[in-house]
């Protein structure tokens, strides 16, 4: 049913404002909980409530980073600081989280009736970053080009879809 013991939607009050007494391993969860409450409202249709979701499991990991970057990591640059904080299970769960929601967060958008091909486009980048050979990544950047005029890159990301679609 709706409330899955987590209480009331509205009801989970944001505790990254008390960062300091984060887990990275609780963050690392509330993340999760959001992206599969995302998936579940993906399936259902309501795409808007979805998006809302994969914003917020996102904002638990910059919560993550950002608690990991406050540690005393003496000359270090922040990204270094952020990930030597973490196990090697928790970079790939962060990565596999980012990438997850981002994906997710283009296929909701390309469900709207005015479609933000502009932002499709970022989300999607922002996967191959992480994933070059993503191919609903690349495929979604080939529809987001397209739309955007740049039929160059429209091709280039179909074709490298198509090159990698899963059989």
């Amino acid at each position: 049913g709706a409330g899955d013991g987590h209480g009331p939607a509205g009801g989970a009050q944001p505790r990254a404002a008390a960062a300091g007494s984060a887990e990275p391993g609780e963050l690392i969860g509330r993340a999760l909980d959001f992206k599969s409450e995302g998936a579940q409202c993906y399936k259902d249709k309501k795409f808007r409530e979805a998006i809302g979701k994969y914003h917020r499991a996102l904002l638990e990991l910059k919560a993550l980073l950002l608690l990991l970057s406050q540690e005393p990591a003496g000359q270090r640059p922040p990204a270094a600081a952020a990930a030597a904080g973490l196990s090697e299970e928790q970079r790939q769960a962060v990565e596999a989280i980012e990438v997850d929601c981002y994906n997710s967060l283009a296929a909701c958008l390309l469900q709207a009736e005015l479609v933000n091909y502009e932002r499709v486009k970022e989300y999607c980048l922002k996967v191959l970053q992480k994933e070059g050979e993503n191919f609903k990544a690349l495929y979604r950047s080939g529809v987001a080009f397209y739309h955007l005029g740049d039929y160059n890159k429209a091709l280039y990301y179909l074709k490298e879809a198509r090159s990698r679609q899963p059989t």
